[in-house]
């Protein structure tokens, strides 16, 4: 006998709606099923919500059950699916700030030795990799996996461990003092915990254009567009970016959309991209690379309706039409939460750690223990970075997922560290 799907959530908003976006996004990256259903006139909003779109208070987020969520917050939808809860200890031997492969990866280590730990999010799990559609040279995954679905079976690893992990959760600023860290929550919640974990990643690049900021989520995207690319069908779509991350992206779109171009400030997709992405894309009968070529203007007002490019090689500028663009130009790290904490990072202002603080030559007076800070230590005795936010790091998702794991073993060596000090005090 067949089973019967699993109820799905769905979602009601005007296509174009970066509140409706934002909420698709989310859904995406959190593994819920959801069915996208876009109001176009009031007489189809009176006909599926009772009201015409001035008052229906879109987006509209409806359960299985039929209750409806006017026009929420990315907090109150978490809050309706039971993911919001808050902490069940007053102290842990170890928070962990970002819920990226780095994060997911040491509370899976970390709970799975025996320490007490939490994870913080501020949204959905997976950071940047759980936005990506395909994660193709991920060890283990020989046909590939979704981002969001790698995060999500990493989140399940590491709750079935005893990890805690708190979603929705900033923070906004940390103190290090007594040998905890003490973080405040953007939500008046406060966290204390013997050693950190920074993972928080990095946020996509902006092109820093007039109407950018106005045009996110009306067909100016971030990433591969997992939950745009079926919206994609019979248009003509515009990727930004020559690394694996745009690469992954135009894969993604070209499956749904009539044509991809592929803009590359360089002057050749072989220098930042992998060979098997580039090999798909030049086979891909819908896929245009433009290389040299960047966007130097966009068009539109409540939504995009097309691009200005320019050629740095011959000077040549012109315009397309298009009504979506998706941008994968890399990052910039999430780590204005160290302001005020003395923790030392580089002139891009990713943290720097173990080895390269020797680069500093002020260390000595930002370092109070006579060791060196250990591979993965901050110059904050006890807080760690890993992943995409540390100073050198390497970009791939194994990467991050190996510092996790090895941050861990750091923590185990600090914690003892303390415990045979505190021994020490009480023998004396």
């Amino acid at each position: 006998m067949k089973a019967e799907p699993a109820p799905t959530v769905k979602l009601f908003g005007e296509q174009f709606s970066a509140d409706a976006f934002q909420i698709r996004d989310f859904l995406t990256r959190s593994v819920v099923h959801f069915d996208w259903i876009p109001i176009a006139s009031d007489r189809e909003c009176e006909a599926r919500l009772g009201a015409p779109i001035g008052d229906a208070a879109l987006p509209v987020v409806e359960f299985p059950n039929g209750e409806r969520l006017r026009n929420p917050t990315l907090r109150d939808i978490a809050i309706r699916l039971g993911w919001v809860a808050s902490p069940r200890y007053g102290e842990y031997d170890l928070s962990i700030y970002g819920a990226g492969p780095a994060g997911l990866s040491a509370a899976v280590y970390a709970a799975s030795e025996g320490l007490r730990v939490v994870l913080l999010e501020r949204e959905a799990v997976g950071g940047q990799a759980g936005s990506s559609s395909l994660i193709e040279n991920y060890l283990g995954f020989p046909s590939g996996i979704r981002g969001a679905d790698l995060a999500e079976r990493a989140r399940q690893q590491a709750v079935s461990f005893g990890a805690e992990v708190l979603l929705m959760r900033e923070g906004i600023r940390g103190t290090f003092y007594d040998d905890r860290i003490h973080a405040d929550l953007a939500d008046g919640g406060h966290i204390v915990a013997r050693a950190n974990i920074c993972a928080t990643g990095v946020e996509w690049r902006r092109l820093g254009l007039a109407c950018e900021d106005s045009l996110i989520g009306r067909g100016v995207y971030y990433g591969a567009g997992t939950s745009e690319a079926s919206q994609c069908a019979g248009e003509h779509v515009y990727v930004v970016g020559g690394a694996n991350s745009a690469g992954q992206a135009v894969m993604n779109l070209a499956a749904h959309a009539t044509k991809v171009t592929m803009l590359v400030r360089g002057q050749r997709l072989s220098d930042t991209l992998s060979e098997y992405l580039e090999s798909r894309i030049r086979q891909a009968p819908n896929v245009e690379v433009l290389t040299d070529t960047q966007i130097t203007a966009l068009h539109g007002f409540q939504r995009l309706r097309g691009l200005e490019l320019t050629n740095s090689r011959t000077g040549d500028v012109w315009d397309v039409e298009t009504s979506r663009v998706f941008i994968c130009i890399g990052g910039e790290p999430d780590t204005a939460w160290t302001q005020g904490t003395g923790t030392i990072r580089d002139r891009l202002g990713y943290l720097v750690t173990g080895p390269d603080l020797v680069d500093y030559p002020d260390l000595r007076g930002h370092w109070p223990l006579t060791r060196d800070p250990f591979f993965l230590e901050t110059n904050v005795p006890g807080s760690f970075a890993a992943g995409d936010v540390r100073h050198n790091s390497i970009k791939r998702v194994a990467s991050a997922v190996g510092e996790g794991a090895m941050a861990v073993t750091f923590v185990h060596r600090y914690l003892a560290e303390g415990d045979l000090a505190a021994a020490g005090t009480k023998g004396r």
